[in-house]
């Protein structure tokens, strides 16, 4: 037994249990490992609830550092030493003028686009993975990456001191690599889309020994994600929301929202009430959404073919759980166009004063089709899910938005220039109304 591995069994006695298979209910001890060796399921870490409802109160929390760690006891690491760089505690804003133009009257924006360090939900997975990971021994992280994973795992390894590897599909968005590339790690551009970067990677962590953050490491990752309901909960004054709308990509950020409220229930922190869940896909890679429609209990991969590439996975591994849940929560899952992502990000920008990425395009372009068609509830207290920043990926807007004006260093100049502008946008107005 490694020095780490007893640290672990110690510190971890009061709250962490198990890792437990999601499928048969097979348990394994809390190493770096993610299938069930009985019937391929994906493994999940259990807690001792009776244990943490004799520890946490809202009061114990409230005291904690203005980040993901104030839940640290709800969370799969051993040590008090953890990877903390501010993530999390992003801001949830209560939506004026995007609820006024969709109709809504309780709308609040949890916005993610703000996260630190790397201004995507992906520090809050990587913070908890690489905490992790340091405390199993590795010293090699990597991961298999759309983007803001890479981010994500380039900066929190260069800020605790581990070597870093990441692997990323070729054809990128250029922000996204440049925003990787910059901490110095190793990075692969793989000539093949994210589900076959995963494949390869699949084959490098058994081989290699490293720790992957979504694929060895993914049972303690994951849970990063609940930080994103447990923050929601906290800021509407320990209440559950009546609805959330967020991105499904692998389904696994669904999934762990709605276990981060169950776990605030089981606790007592919250109240227990019903609360809808509504997932957001492309329709250009849209397994999970058209799984829904059609009724089945099981997800067909595709092919990735959108401009939401940070949420463009073929093969979900958690798409089946995203379907369970938004089901027996009577919520919807929904796909748009890579037309309506673009004006959904206009939209939230032009409303809101945020840019979002794809991703985010997609979930505000989801949350209008669904208003429209009645699908939520104008007095629900409705919360949006934006997960990463649109400096990102600037191409996908790149010729959907209006350019600057070259005017002289002249006053008639800028008057005329004025003018030209104000007939453009009363146009503008005219085709709308229109």
């Amino acid at each position: 037994m490694t020095q780490a591995t007893q640290t672990l069994t110690t510190s971890t006695a009061a709250t962490l249990k198990a890792l437990k298979c999601r499928e048969c209910g097979t348990e394994y001890e809390l190493k770096a490992t993610h299938v069930c060796e009985f019937c391929f399921g994906p493994l999940e870490v259990t807690y001792d609830y009776n244990a943490l409802r004799r520890m946490v109160t809202r009061e114990t929390i409230a005291a904690g550092p203005n980040s993901i760690w104030r839940y640290r006891s709800f969370l799969p690491v051993a040590t008090d030493n953890v990877i903390d760089v501010g993530t999390g505690m992003t801001p949830l804003v209560r939506s004026n003028r995007l609820a006024r133009r969709l109709g809504l009257n309780k709308l609040y924006i949890k916005n993610d686009a703000v996260n630190m360090p790397t201004l995507s939900f992906k520090d809050r997975v990587v913070s908890v993975a690489l905490t992790r990971a340091r405390e199993l021994g590795f010293s090699t992280v990597s991961c298999a990456s759309t983007g803001n994973l890479a981010n994500s795992t380039a900066a929190i390894a260069a800020y605790a001191g581990l070597d870093c590897c990441v692997f990323i599909p070729s054809d990128l968005e250029a922000g996204k690599v440049l925003g990787t590339l910059v901490y110095g790690p190793r990075v692969m551009a793989v000539q093949g889309n994210y589900d076959q970067v995963n494949r390869l990677c699949s084959e490098i962590a058994n081989t290699y020994g490293w720790g992957f953050v979504n694929i060895n490491l993914r049972p303690y990752y994951s849970e990063g994600s609940k930080t994103l309901g447990y923050e929601v909960a906290e800021q509407l004054g320990w209440q559950l929301p009546d609805h959330i709308v967020a991105p499904l990509a692998s389904g696994s950020l669904f999934t762990k929202i709605y276990k981060g409220f169950q776990d605030f229930i089981k606790v007592g922190l919250v109240d227990e009430k019903p609360v809808r869940f509504s997932g957001a896909q492309a329709e250009g890679c849209s397994p999970i959404a058209q799984a829904y429609r059609e009724g089945r209990d099981f997800v067909t991969p595709v092919k990735p073919n959108t401009i939401a590439k940070s949420i463009a996975i073929g093969n979900p591994a958690d798409g089946v759980y995203a379907i369970d849940i938004a089901r027996k929560t009577n919520g919807n899952i929904e796909s748009v166009t890579d037309a309506e992502i673009i004006e959904g990000m206009k939209l939230l920008a032009e409303t809101e004063g945020i840019f979002t990425e794809t991703a985010g395009g997609t979930t505000v372009a989801v949350l209008k089709k669904l208003v429209e068609a009645g699908k939520i509830d104008p007095d629900e207290t409705t919360v949006v899910y934006i997960t990463g920043n649109g400096l990102k990926t600037q191409e996908a807007i790149h010729g959907y938005i209006n350019q600057p004006l070259t005017i002289e260093p002249k006053l008639d100049s800028f008057e005329r220039a004025l003018e030209r502008s104000q007939t453009l946008d009363r146009l503008e107005w005219q085709q709308v109304l229109v």
